[in-house]
């Protein structure tokens, strides 16, 4: 009787947990799962949105690699996102080690980083081009204080994707700041006390402790600014109306080729190429974060207990001295 009461139990559990999960599986369905699979399917036609999709098997992927213009957008993606990733890591991180101080007005200082994070890109694109006019701009009113004449950010080619990069970094940055934030807050206070005990300085608690300790979130906010940089579509097409000045990347092109030439099929197939890019891309981060800590503390099981007796050892040496 007991086991038939909680084999029933067991099932109406088990209902409530298929209902609770109910929304988010229809979510993954409708909005992920089944948009991919067509445009998987799509990437094989010749589709017009007005007409009746027709089988043209890799035709669309052929036309794609003897496109100068896509090879030409391609390169500016790469370029923004050889730019924006390492550059805006080093930065977030920066300030993500420096608000776990005990600094003041700390809260404010977040706050004020992460504000650009949640601003429209409209918002953005309206301040960075008046910080960027060549005439009455900012920053070039600043560099003619030391005699410096700026040069036209967004409307010279050779500036403007390095410029659209900064605005990018600028409005990522803080983001990622706090992802880092909350992965240095998770670190206990006595690695830092056994390690400056064993004379480490703040280079080494960063290197040896902070590193190693958050590598799972170093790896997940470098996996998401490599494919949002990859997949960028906002900054050239708010801040440079649509890519101009050679700033077009590689997902304005398939936007532009989805909705303005109504080449659905051709726009399909950047898509699953896209996604196969940065699934690899993801794939040999992984693999590379493994090798690099192939040591790291958080990987070994029993580094918290080593650590406790390392520190427990060290004060009671200090305290048979006193």
């Amino acid at each position: 009787m007991a086991k038939t009461k909680k084999i029933s139990k067991l099932k109406d559990d088990s209902k409530w947990a298929w209902l609770m999960l109910a929304p988010n599986i229809i979510g993954f369905l409708l909005f992920m799962l089944i948009p991919m699979v067509a445009t998987f399917v799509l990437s094989f036609t010749k589709y017009d949105m007005l007409s009746t999709p027709k089988f043209v098997g890799l035709q669309n992927y052929i036309d794609m690699a003897k496109d100068p213009i896509i090879w030409e957008v391609t390169k500016n993606t790469i370029l923004y996102t050889v730019i924006t990733v390492p550059v805006g890591m080093c930065i977030s991180l920066l300030l993500a080690v420096m608000l776990d101080q005990k600094i003041a007005f700390r809260r404010f200082y977040r706050a004020a980083f992460f504000l650009p994070s949640i601003t429209s890109m409209v918002v953005v694109a309206i301040v960075w081009q008046w910080i960027y006019n060549p005439d009455y701009g900012l920053l070039n009113y600043f560099l003619s204080l030391f005699g410096i004449k700026g040069p036209k950010w967004l409307l010279d080619a050779n500036t403007s994707l390095i410029s659209l990069a900064i605005v990018g970094i600028w409005k990522r940055a803080g983001y990622d700041m706090i992802i880092f934030l909350s992965g240095l807050q998770g670190i206990s206070n006595s690695y830092y006390e056994a390690s400056m005990l064993d004379g480490a300085n703040k280079w080494q608690q960063f290197k040896y402790i902070m590193l190693p300790s958050i590598k799972t979130i170093v790896m997940l906010n470098l996996i998401m600014s490599i494919s949002g940089s990859l997949s960028a579509f906002e900054p050239p097409y708010v801040v440079m109306s649509g890519g101009a000045n050679g700033t077009a990347t590689y997902f304005v092109k398939m936007h532009e080729i989805a909705h303005t030439s109504q080449k659905v099929g051709l726009a399909s197939a950047m898509a699953i190429v896209l996604l196969i890019i940065i699934m690899i891309v993801t794939l040999l981060q992984n693999l590379f974060f493994k090798y690099v800590f192939k040591d790291a503390a958080d990987e070994d099981k029993n580094a918290g207990a080593r650590r406790e007796k390392k520190l427990a050892r060290i004060r009671a040496k200090e305290a048979a001295k006193a």
